[in-house]
């Protein structure tokens, strides 16, 4: 609920601050309700993404960070 604390607002001067109040709390919910994207670190897909390592010394240290 909203309550005029000070002053004497027109009818128009109570709708507009409504309105905004109104809009910043529907982009608020609409902002709640999304997952924030996965972190690229953590993306398995960016290991594939590389082409195999070749076989030799430290092979296994290449098999995990890409180039």
């Amino acid at each position: 609920m909203i309550r005029v604390v000070r002053g004497n607002p027109t009818p128009e001067e109570l709708a507009a601050a409504l309105a905004v109040v109104r809009a910043r709390a529907a982009a608020t919910a609409a902002q709640e309700g999304a997952a924030p994207p996965p972190p690229q670190w953590s993306d398995p897909a960016r290991i594939a993404r590389s082409r195999s390592p070749l076989p030799g010394p430290r092979a296994w240290a290449r098999s995990f960070w890409p180039v």
